[in-house]
């Protein structure tokens, strides 16, 4: 291993071990970049295999994708994530070329007893050219994985997807001169059959297939480009093989252009979810992202209803855990309340809310207060002119619970105030700028 290579592992192992748990709302992970995430459910908890973006340490993938290993993390309510560390690197996987930065989008199934964790990379030797996918094994969700010592015969390509039917049957759906499929022998080693190609799909560039089973009816997901980003598209089949019918688009394109998207969709406690990615710590390089949760929805016809982005995702939010980030809001008046990020130094520090209209306010569904033990509320804002910002609970009842008198200072400030009112369960909550002038909020949290 290089120096520079020995330094950022070192500076990536303590940063790890000192980030252990993370927390959000959308984007999900908030101690570094997780992209293309494939989602699973296994005892009782959802993993999340994403891939993961790194600014590149060599010239050559300095405006392109570099990614040289797979973290797992996991979640009982999907907002609180644990990141169980690196389950595969490009270091301990024989065939991968070395130094290629190419652990692209994976996936992950249990079957018999094991778990096996799909992965493309390029591959080593002068002879070989473009991506092969390899397997590697654990007797666990979270690893440690073992990978074989040679990569898949007869796959090449990327983005693998393993579909086990009903009768345990396995399928194993990849991208790259098309989009292909093939049977898995019982091993979820080796292919059974001769790959075929995916028909019934729209033309325009595709990748990254997503494949899972509703109801009978099998859905095949996939990004398209169908202008110049990617869109999340589906069709609809009755073999896994296809042929499938193309049924529309799932997810709209970026509206800021993040050209590509990827996305894994999985039902967790009677919800279906779809977990996709955007560059939200990276709005300038779309090669950085991060991964998301929003709720999916089916018509009764097994038709998707389409997804629509928010900051907020899923879950509710504990008041005393940890605070509150308005600024992944649920609603915002229609004026009057703008987002940036908190320090442009360091983007994982997250974002902040502007108020800079009288009476503009922002919404942050979901609370939960539990048995009413919260006696406080902090906030940590920033007015240069002071101001007045109110709290209000307006689900299940709307009531005045806090005010917030700030006075001018040109720095943050943390402001503590009595609760005027006992909280007990689930709140929608709302911040309202009382005052002219221009003041800002990191969080709220309750104690």
């Amino acid at each position: 291993m290089n120096k520079i290579n020995r330094m950022r592992r070192s500076f990536f192992i303590l940063f790890i071990v000192s980030c252990m748990t993370v927390v959000g709302q959308n984007p999900i992970i908030s101690n570094q970049f997780t992209a293309d995430p494939t989602a699973r459910v296994f005892e009782g908890k959802v993993y999340l295999y994403p891939s993961h973006d790194i600014p590149s340490p060599i010239d050559r993938l300095k405006e392109w994708f570099c990614m040289e290993d797979y973290h797992v993390f996991s979640s009982e309510d999907l907002v609180n994530w644990q990141d169980h560390g690196v389950i595969v690197s490009q270091e301990n996987v024989p065939w991968v070329a070395p130094e290629s930065y190419s652990m692209w989008a994976p996936d992950c199934v249990y079957y018999n007893g094991k778990y096996y964790f799909y992965f493309p990379s390029a591959p080593g030797g002068e002879q070989r050219r473009g991506f092969a996918i390899g397997v590697a094994t654990s007797d666990k969700p979270y690893g440690p994985f073992t990978p074989e010592a040679n990569p898949m015969e007869g796959v090449t390509g990327i983005d693998p997807c393993v579909l086990i039917d009903d009768d345990g049957q396995a399928y194993i759906y990849w991208s790259g001169r098309g989009m292909s499929v093939a049977k898995l022998k019982k091993n979820l080693l080796e292919i059974e059959d001769e790959p075929q190609q995916i028909e019934g799909l729209p033309e325009g560039f595709k990748e990254g297939p997503f494949v899972f089973k509703r109801n009978g009816i099998y859905y095949y997901t996939f990004p398209w480009v169908r202008d110049k980003t990617e869109v999340l598209a589906y069709a609809t089949g009755d073999n896994p093989k296809g042929p499938f019918t193309f049924q529309g688009v799932i997810m709209d394109e970026s509206p800021v252009e993040c050209w590509t998207n990827h996305h894994s969709i999985m039902e967790y406690n009677g919800q279906w979810y779809l977990f996709y990615h955007h560059n939200d710590y990276s709005p300038s390089f779309d090669k950085n992202r991060s991964a998301r949760i929003d709720s999916i929805f089916f018509n009764p016809d097994g038709t998707i209803q389409k997804v629509i982005p928010t900051l907020r995702g899923v879950g509710i939010t504990s008041a005393t855990a940890k605070p509150v980030q308005f600024d992944r809001y649920s609603a915002i008046s229609s004026s009057g309340v703008a987002i940036d990020f908190v320090n442009n130094d360091n983007l994982f520090e997250g974002w902040k809310l502007i108020f800079n209209e009288k009476n503009s306010w922002a919404r942050y569904n979901r609370v939960d207060f539990g048995n009413g033990n919260a006696k406080k509320a902090k906030i940590r804002v920033f007015s240069k002119a002071g101001g007045n910002v109110s709290l209000s609970s307006i689900l299940p009842d709307s009531k005045t619970i806090a005010m917030f008198n700030v006075s001018e200072k040109n720095d943050w400030q943390e402001i503590s105030v009595t609760l005027n009112n006992k909280l007990e369960g689930i709140h929608d909550l709302q911040l309202t700028l009382l005052s002219e002038g221009e003041l800002q909020v990191d969080w709220i949290s309750f104690e």
